[in-house]
Parts: structure tokens; sequence; C-alpha cells
């Protein structure tokens, strides 16, 4: 019988570049990215290594059996999303799609007009910046942030409060996102 060796990740043998002005930090659990765009700090399993390689970082579980490849893996995509947040950061587009949906940036409040009988105001998380293009008159919401979690969520949360209806397309939805159309009442061919 075979000695058993340990199975790694395709995608997380990979090394990951590391761009000049960004540094890396590490204990065992933590991992600590500071660059030009913000400074990021996550927790990540003990079984995950991290070694640097000239300017970039190998990532190594150390797990036993099939948990293995899928810690490193785990490891490698956190290291590579907070290292890109920390030197380019992360954007999202949000579009209003609706007569009279509107949205405008007070400091760290966003003030959305979804159709709603009150207004909706939604406090920004600390690492996510907003802003309304002027061209746009409100109906174009850009957020960025260096930490791509954080940023997904506030923008989920925001999508949340109006999600696109399937009828008439009316709702928050991402740029580039294809809404699932349906015909309603006019499309059923009625019967003779």
């Amino acid at each position: 019988m075979e000695a058993q060796t340990t199975k790694l990740s395709r995608l997380g043998k990979r090394p990951v570049a590391l761009p000049k002005g960004v540094t890396v930090n590490w204990v065992v659990g933590k991992i600590e990215v500071q660059g030009p765009k913000g400074k990021l700090s996550k927790i990540i399993p003990n079984e995950v290594a991290v070694t640097k390689d000239g300017d970039a970082l190998l990532v190594d579980a150390s797990a036993a059996g099939r948990h293995a490849p899928r810690l490193q893996g785990l490891g490698r995509a956190l290291l590579a999303s907070m290292v890109k947040g920390a030197s380019e950061g992360y954007e999202r587009i949000l579009e209003l799609h609706g007569t009279g949906y509107r949205c405008e940036v007070k400091g760290r409040a966003i003030t959305f007009s979804l159709g709603l009988s009150h207004p909706v105001v939604y406090e920004l998380p600390s690492d996510v910046n907003a802003t309304v293009p002027g061209d746009s008159k409100g109906t174009l919401l850009i957020l960025s942030s260096p930490d791509k979690s954080v940023l997904g969520q506030a923008c989920a949360t925001i999508r949340g409060f109006r999600p696109p209806e399937p009828y008439a397309g009316k709702g928050v939805r991402y740029r580039g996102e294809q809404i699932r159309r349906k015909a309603g009442k006019a499309g059923k061919g009625g019967k003779k």
C-alpha cells in the first residue's frame, strides 16, 4: 500500500503577487495587509501557513485528509482579495430603475426615494465610500471599499430595499445584472 501524500488545491498552489507599497504581516490564525487604499485584517484557519518567496506569497495547508486542499484554496482566496483591496480597492455600481427612483449622499448616509411611502436612509459602513455622479440625476450609485466582503454586504443590503421585480423591471440592481422578465397579464393570450 502506498504512503498517502497530501493533495493540494490547484488554485491554492498559485502564488499571490505582492504589488509595490503593500505589506503583509501574518501570525498563526491572522493576516494583516496594508496598502495605499487601507489596512485590512482577517482571521484565517490555524492550519493555513503563508510564506514569502521574493515578491510573491505562497499559501500552504497542514490539515489532515481532505481538508488540506480546501483550506489552502480558502487561504489563498482570502489573501488575494485582501492584497487586491489594499492596493487597488473594489468598486460596485448600483442602478435605480423606476419612475422617481433617486438617491442622494449626505455625509455617511444615503437617502433613497424608491416609490415607498417614506424615504429610506442607509448609514454606510466605515470602510465604504459612496458617490452619485452628477450627470446621472441620482439614478447611479458608485460604492467603493478596500474590503470586498463589507462592500458586497453593503450592496446586497441596498439592493434588498427594493429588489428588481420581473414585470416592469423596477428596482435597485447591479450594473450589468440581467433581470428575468415575465410577460404579465397582457401576455396570456386571451380566450375567444
